[in-house]
């Protein structure tokens, strides 16, 4: 399972991605829906550990990937 709890990015004074918090269970498909500019790729980075998260958390199986 994938956790993220309270991610948040910040470019700057610019805050991209802000308290998100989520779960997907193993076997389930997830998406990501929104404007240009919501987040959405800044986000994804963090969960995949090509960006480092300004604040919050992402754990895999439970055990913390950022």
């Amino acid at each position: 399972m994938i956790e993220v709890q309270s991610l948040t990015r910040v470019y700057g004074d610019h805050t991209v991605v802000d308290d998100v918090s989520f779960s997907v269970r193993p076997g389930r498909m997830t998406g990501f829906v929104g404007a240009n500019g919501a987040g959405k790729t800044t986000t994804m980075r963090m969960i995949m550990g090509v960006l480092a998260p300004t604040a919050g958390e992402v754990h895999w199986h439970g055990e913390p990937i950022t």
